[in-house]
């Protein structure tokens, strides 16, 4: 009777509820609405499945996150599973491999046919400037501020990679306010996009844009990659595979390559990434005052970033006499491909005979770059930890 009531007690003593607390319970709570979001209103389900069940399984053990360590006899005893899989994080290796698979997805043909929407891109970023002026003054140290900013460009993998490099404490609730501002995207933009232009702006027409020939399409990965890594060196792991992931794309002679980084690996990837960002979000690293300061100044980064690029786009078309439709200005923000419909969709209830598409595109990925160059500048500026 006695062995029987060891062996229960033990049992008993292994069960979650003897070790967690009231805020587990509301992180798991929290996990399960972004399930919820990712499953029920298809809110980037690929990537806010597994971050919600990362975030699920660390709270009910936080023992899969364990660091490897030593016994009391010197004996390794192995880190939990998911551990394992935030080295990648750590290093920046899972983020740079989500670059070379957006890369390989990415057709840059309406920015080289529209060299303007480098403009609209870049003007997207003020969000991101915003949000690190707002982090400075909340209290932030310029590294956190630095990490927390790069939410306003809507750009998860790129938010992760600098938060790793500068502030690794503070990488769960950043790459949850990414992730979360990026499945969002169609409901926050719409809004500001109509309360900043007029009918008559949203209902213009851009003229069809060129053809751009097969020549252009391989060499612009290759220059962009020579003038911006020889500028900023910092950008190479960034820059350098989104635009390897194109030339695999444009060079037409490594279609292997191109279908496995846009596929099987990219998937991969975001597998190895979402779980294990999810994983840092444990109850006592994100239920923090800190983690509703980034979620706020994320938001406001983001209003900024898709503002500023929609004003731009105002300039721009009563500089073009008419031509360019203010709406493509908020594809700015690096949230591809998703902004750049919202842009056509936001068109398209004011004209059904708009397609603005292809046009916001060009800012769309524009945007792209031009975070990750904003990130290596931060990082060059402020350096690695």
């Amino acid at each position: 009777m006695d062995y029987i009531h060891d062996i229960l007690t033990r049992l008993a003593e292994q069960t979650a509820f003897t070790s967690l607390t009231y805020k587990n319970f509301i992180m798991i709570a929290i996990a399960c609405f972004f399930l919820y979001l990712a499953i029920r209103k298809e809110y980037e389900p690929l990537l806010l499945v597994p971050i919600a069940f990362g975030m699920l399984l660390v709270n009910l053990f936080p023992g899969i996150m364990a660091h490897p360590t030593t016994d009391a006899n010197g004996n390794f005893v192995a880190g939990g599973l998911l551990y394992y899989f935030y080295i990648g994080d750590e290093y920046g290796i899972w983020p740079s491999l989500i670059f070379l698979g957006v890369g390989a997805m990415t057709d840059f043909g309406p920015l080289i046919a529209n060299p303007k929407s480098f403009l609209l891109g870049a003007a997207a970023q003020f969000g991101v400037f915003t949000a690190y002026i707002g982090a400075i003054l909340l209290g932030f140290t310029d590294e956190a501020s630095a990490a927390i900013s790069i939410i306003g460009g809507a750009d998860g993998p790129t938010s992760i990679f600098l938060a790793s490099k500068l502030a690794p404490e503070l990488m769960g609730p950043i790459a949850v306010a990414a992730y979360s501002y990026m499945a969002l995207v169609p409901i926050i933009q719409p809004p500001i996009m109509r309360l900043l232009t007029t009918e008559k702006e949203r209902r213009v027409k851009m003229d069809q844009l060129r053809n751009v020939t097969k020549l252009e399409k391989v060499l612009f990965p290759i220059i962009v990659t020579t003038v911006v890594v020889l500028l900023l060196p910092t950008t190479a792991p960034l820059v350098g595979m989104l635009m390897l992931g194109n030339l695999f794309r444009e060079s037409g002679v490594v279609k292997q390559l191109t279908e496995t980084a846009s596929n099987a690996l990219m998937y991969i990837v975001v597998i190895l990434l979402g779980t294990s960002v999810g994983a840092t979000t444990s109850a006592e690293a994100f239920l923090t005052p800190n983690t509703l300061k980034i979620v706020l100044l994320g938001l406001i980064a983001f209003i900024f970033g898709t503002a500023s690029g929609v004003l731009l786009g105002k300039l721009m078309c009563k500089l073009s006499g008419g031509k360019i439709n203010p709406l493509i200005g908020s594809a700015g923000v690096s949230a591809v491909p998703m902004a750049a419909r919202v842009s056509q969709k936001v068109g398209a209830e004011a004209d059904p005979t708009n397609f603005l598409l292809m046009h916001a595109m060009g800012p769309n990925v524009a945007g792209v770059i031009g975070t990750a160059v904003v990130a290596g500048t931060f990082l060059a500026i402020f350096g690695v930890k």
